[in-house]
């Protein structure tokens, strides 16, 4: 629903709804284990140090997005800014390695000394837990917050720095529940030899987190033999496990793992050497673009990252459909890839001026060079194929968010 109709409000309940379901991404789903660590260290003391608790994860949480919404009020950032910094990449990738090594060898969280030199190491944990979830949750905000944050960016500061408030809030709610209520715990089904070989299958998908990363750093070859490392790990850690210890809870949580996180590689082509894709990208210049305009050609034009995940499904899934690829070639088609892995002062110049305000976004140029359809975050490979087709009979569609 377009941010005009709903209005600021209804924009900051949905940034604590979306907030709220970053929980359940691949980015904060796997430091669960931590987290309910930090609850149940707490859950048997007194009402007012699990208030205490409360506040202190709270605030961890919060502390991040506050920071992360002013810098994009004052510096006026794009959403995905910071994952152009080969250290902000650097950081994320030795965070998501070091927590995953933290949750399979079911390690505690290290809080510092100075902590409790001034008296406040109890509240130390929760609020470093805080602060860790938020700063991973960052990866995978784009399914959730996309349409919000395409409406933050256009309001004045304050409303920007309130919507990031909101999901900060809505990020630590479920948490702060618990701490206050941890007799919620006691639905939970009994801890055993099950539940640690899920944490550590939660370790994995962590991992395979930080090894996604590394795309931005290092080199395709060397990426992909990452991901094979990865993959010989996974199925090594669920033969142990079955042989092990056999009972049937162990069993699904192995295999279930296993058949889940190859698939999803092999589905994603992060086993296999990448290739040029079907239709044929080429990566953007004004002198292909003009040159497509002289050829009287349609263009596809993607702005895409290495660190981008949405992006990456969309490449994985929709620029490869059949329906897709035959409405190309049926148009002749030009498809150009504009690369934001790194800054780039010029590409981002063009992406604001064409409408864009983070990734993913694309653009559909009909043969006479004009913008016939803008797309925001994730679309339909069907809404592609119709804005190809419309692009050859110069039919002026609507924009797209």
């Amino acid at each position: 629903m377009p941010a005009s109709v709903i209005g600021v409000p209804g924009e900051l309940a949905l940034a604590f709804i979306a907030g709220a379901l970053l929980n359940l991404t691949p980015c904060v789903l796997p430091v669960i284990p931590l987290k309910v660590r930090t609850i149940l260290h707490h859950a048997g003391d007194a009402p007012r140090h699990r208030l205490e608790a409360a506040i202190a994860f709270l605030s961890g949480t919060l502390l991040f997005f506050l920071a992360i919404g002013s810098a994009s009020a004052l510096l006026h950032w794009t959403w995905g800014a910071l994952f152009q910094s080969p250290a902000v990449i650097a950081f994320l990738v030795a965070l998501m390695a070091g927590f995953a090594a933290m949750i399979f060898f079911d390690i505690d969280m290290p809080v510092p000394a100075f902590a409790y030199r001034i008296g406040g190491g109890r509240h130390m944990e929760p609020l470093i837990s805080g602060i860790l979830a938020a700063i991973l949750s960052t990866p995978c905000t784009g399914p959730f917050l996309g349409g919000v944050l395409a409406f933050a960016i256009t309001q004045a500061p304050a409303v920007l720095v309130a919507v990031f408030f909101c999901v900060g809030l809505g990020l630590a709610f479920p948490y702060v529940v618990i701490l206050l209520r941890p007799s919620l715990l006691d639905h939970l089904p009994k801890a055993g030899e099950w539940s640690r070989r899920l944490r550590q299958a939660l370790a994995f998908l962590l991992l395979a987190g930080a090894v996604f990363f590394t795309q931005s750093l290092l080199s395709p070859h060397t990426t992909l033999w990452l991901w094979r490392v990865w993959a010989l790990g996974l199925v090594l850690w669920a033969g142990i496990a079955i042989v092990r210890r056999g009972g049937s809870a162990v069993r699904i949580v192995a295999v279930g793992t296993v058949i889940l996180g190859l698939s999803t590689a092999f589905a994603g082509g992060l086993l296999m050497p990448a290739r040029g894709g079907p239709l044929h990208w080429q990566p953007f210049t004004e002198a292909r673009l003009a040159a497509a305009r002289r050829a009287h050609r349609p263009a596809l034009v993607e702005f895409t990252a290495a660190w981008c995940i949405n992006c990456k499904i969309l490449e994985k899934t929709v620029y490869v459909d059949t329906a897709v690829v035959r409405a190309a070639r049926h148009r002749n088609l030009v498809a150009l890839r504009v690369d934001l892995t790194r800054p780039n002062q010029a590409f981002e110049r063009l992406l604001v001026k064409d409408g864009g305000d983070g990734l993913p976004f694309a653009e559909i140029r009909d043969p006479e060079g004009k913008i016939t359809r803008i797309f925001r975050g994730l679309f339909t490979a069907a809404a592609l194929v119709r804005a190809i087709d419309r692009s050859s009979t110069h039919d002026r569609a609507g924009i797209s968010g």
